[in-house]
């Protein structure tokens, strides 16, 4: 499954709370969301209008290792 391109900063954010992310702090431009599943991850997410998709593909795939599945199946669950 493809990353999907057309993503801002608040819209990868309110995908991420689906998966039990939280904002916990912001410096600037930047949102730093942390999970409390499976012991505590952080991805730090831009706020930008429009995400470059290595950006997207990077904190996905780093979303996908704490998670302990495929990033496939991580944007299955986020475009679900």
């Amino acid at each position: 499954m493809r990353v999907p391109r057309d993503l801002s900063g608040a819209d990868l954010r309110k995908a991420l709370r689906v998966l039990g992310y939280e904002e916990t702090r912001q410096t600037g431009s930047h949102v730093r969301m942390t999970t409390r599943m499976r012991g505590e991850h952080h991805v730090t997410v831009p706020d930008h209008k429009a995400l470059p998709a290595g950006t997207i593909r990077g904190i996905l795939r780093d979303v996908a290792r704490h998670s302990g599945c495929t990033m496939e199946e991580i944007v299955s669950r986020l475009l679900a």
